[in-house]
């Protein structure tokens, strides 16, 4: 980025002479500013460096925001780019419930209303660019972060922002009672005037504190949703904060980290600012209404599309997460594997070696299902065993589902293999299962059934005649009436509130099941709770058994060179020396084009061990040029992502995180 362009304004104001006058207001206070043209060269000016950007509603109203989306959604983690938005009507969402769409794009925006006074324009602008330099500083210092763990806490010392982690205490009906802190920084404790607040608790400390902040921090430990809020505290001396808080940790320990400003000047002005608005807006009621009536549909339109686009956005950020974890997890995996087969330490020990092995199994787990969340694994039906998918699926449904819902499972004996996906199947329950659990808010009982089911023509889910596993989840909550059963599995269509549901639930599983070439059907009453069957094709085949663990032989024997390539240096040491207890000797490379330099002086190398998804030459890329020039060579891939994404099928694989056993096996199958 060029340095000058770090604090540019961009203005994109399409119609009259608004660009020009707001340029020129900008420019008499000393603030560099570029007119883009449209809102695609305003996101090419973006791209270039820019430290916010001047707005009009107007300019935004009719064209397509997706660039401009695409864009804020490529920022990296420091950056919170801010907007101005110039506005025809109220500027804040308590008298403009129609910028509520701009401010989930756009996150980090302020409204100003027309007509406005410069020194409130150039006062906004220069709050903007208060508040982006506080952003590049906090890049600079993770940046620093990311090259080592080691500066964590140097980081975590010197930020401006307050900083804790806190442990959640639960009465006995699973509500949020008290937190207690885990970590603070100095800035915390500049921010809050609480000392000592580490190992204490919120009520012992503040006795008055106000209860709405329990139930948020309650809410993001027990469902894990990332939450940015602004909020005051009165017991603190009424500051408004500006909080961003998320779920760390093991979900079972309920622990949530804290970032947080002190915010309170700048609502202070925007309470000076909507004084001023509260008397414009008197004179534009009458056409505020007019351009509420007509927009009314288009806000309809645009909403399902901004849903589909978080869901997409999700999945990526889902997706991109998951393969970071198994890159973190493979060294992790690998070195307990090695402790544990060892057989190091004393009893206690080891049994805390076998814990941390479990705890690693389920964190892999959990990465796979986040996989299958951001749909990066393909559908691919085989036979699966239903009996065994819903016992293992139990625990996690009666914890999402919470105390007060009864959950129960009624399968039948001997029931046949389903042709299925067992991830996506997985999927579809736990779908079913929330939304059972959302009809019954004071409680219940959620019942999940199996069994075999002859189906003969004329059945009301319209399935070929046959026979079927059939999946019913069955609550006692509000029901549906005909009419919304009638929509029910149609996209975006929900009974819930905005905010609480994307409508894509129940027409994923519908789709699902017609792909898998089973059926859906819905029978409900109001008042009286809802049956969901879902039916499977049964099928003849036998379900995959999990290959038995190899034993591996650490005897010193050579098997040869080994060179493996991967430019994460943990998980590249990890694998050679995996590699080097099997009886191989290895040599390393950080990257796709070391590694080609490294076969083409040397022929004795007898195996390649390689990342498929680096910077530069890909695995895929590297192993092909090496079938061309080394047709003789065994290789393997291994990738972070559960389906071998982008990776040829003739190629053998291995899936991070992976064990020694989990090498040996793939070795010895090439």
């Amino acid at each position: 980025m060029i340095p000058h362009f770090s604090e540019r304004g961009i203005i994109l104001a399409p119609h009259g002479r608004d660009a020009a006058i707001a340029g020129s207001i900008l420019t008499d206070a000393g603030l560099r500013s570029t007119i883009a043209a449209s809102l695609r060269d305003m996101v090419g000016e973006l791209e270039r460096g820019a430290g916010f950007a001047l707005l009009t509603e107007e300019g935004l109203r009719t064209v397509n925001l997706n660039p401009l989306a695409l864009w804020l959604d490529a920022q990296p983690e420091w950056s919170d780019f801010p907007f101005v938005l110039l506005t025809q009507k109220g500027g804040g969402l308590e008298r403009n419930p129609a910028a509520k769409r701009f401010l989930d794009m756009l996150g980090n925006v302020t409204f100003l209303e027309r007509p406005f006074h410069p020194t409130t324009l150039v006062s906004l602008v220069q709050s903007a660019l208060r508040g982006r330099r506080r952003q590049y500083e906090a890049r600079a210092r993770l940046e620093e972060l990311h090259r080592g763990a080691d500066r964590y806490r140097s980081l975590f010392e010197s930020i401006d922002a307050g900083f804790c982690i806190i442990d959640m205490v639960f009465d006995a009906n699973g509500s949020p009672i008290d937190y207690r802190f885990v970590e603070a920084n100095p800035a915390f404790e500049r921010q809050t005037g609480l000392q000592g607040a580490v190992g204490q608790s919120m009520r012992t400390m503040v006795p008055g504190h106000e209860q709405h902040w329990f139930d948020v921090y309650g809410a993001v430990a027990q469902n894990g949703e990332r939450v940015r809020f602004e909020q005051h505290a009165e017991a603190l001396g009424n500051i408004w904060y500006d909080v961003y808080a998320f779920r760390v940790g093991d979900p079972n320990a309920r622990r949530v980290a804290i970032l947080f400003n002190d915010i309170s000047d700048r609502r202070q002005m925007e309470l000076a600012l909507r004084e001023s608005e509260e008397r414009l807006r008197r004179l534009n009621e009458t056409l505020e209404e007019r351009v509420v009536e007509r927009t009314q549909a288009l806000e309809l339109a645009q909403e399902a599309l901004r849903q589909s686009q978080k869901l997409e956005a999700m999945g990526q950020l889902t997706g991109g997460v998951a393969h970071d974890f198994n890159n973190l997890l493979t060294p992790i995996v690998g070195s307990l594997d090695l402790l544990l087969r060892r057989g190091i330490g004393t009893d206690r020990e080891r049994k805390l070696i076998e814990g941390a092995v479990q705890s690693a199994d389920r964190a892999r787990t959990l990465v796979q299902r986040l996989l299958a969340f951001a749909r990066r694994q393909p559908l691919q039906a085989t036979a699966i065993n239903i009996s065994d998918l819903i016992e293992n699926l139990f625990d996690l449904v009666a914890s999402t589902c919470g105390p007060r819902i009864k959950v129960a499972i009624d399968v039948a004996d001997a029931l046949p293999p389903a042709k299925a996906d067992a991830n996506q199947i997985e999927m579809a329950l736990l779908n079913l299962a929330v939304n059972a659990r959302d009809a019954m808010p004071d409680g219940g009982a959620l019942t999940i059934c199996a069994a075999l089911d002859q189906v003969k023509a004329d059945n009301p889910a319209r399935l070929r005649p046959g026979v079927y596993v059939r999946l019913s989840v069955i609550d006692t909550g509000s029901g549906m009436d005909a009419d919304t059963i009638a929509k029910a599995v149609e996209p975006f269509f929900t009974t819930k509130g905005v905010g609480q549901g994307t409508g894509l639930g129940l027409s994923m599983v519908h789709g699902l099941a017609a792909q898998l070439g089973g059926g859906l059907f819905i029978d409900s009453l109001v008042g009286r709770g809802t049956r969901i069957d879902l039916w499977l094709p049964a099928t003849d085949a036998c379900p995959e058994q999990a290959p038995a663990p190899m034993e591996i032989d650490c005897a010193q024997r050579d098997c040869g060179v080994a060179l493996v390539v991967d430019d994460e240096d943990l998980v590249r040491a990890s694998t050679a020396h995996m590699l080097s207890e099997l009886g191989y000797t290895v040599v390393e490379a950080h990257s796709g084009e070391e590694a080609l330099r490294m076969l083409c002086i040397s022929n004795e190398i007898d195996l390649l061990v390689t990342d498929h998804l680096m910077p530069g030459i890909t695995g895929t890329d590297l192993a092909t040029q090496l079938r061309e020039s080394r047709p003789g060579m065994r290789v393997l891939v291994v990738s972070g992502y559960a389906e071998g994404k982008g990776i040829s099928p003739d190629l053998p694989r291995l899936t991070k995180p992976f064990k020694q056993s989990d090498l040996a096996n793939c070795l010895a199958q090439l």
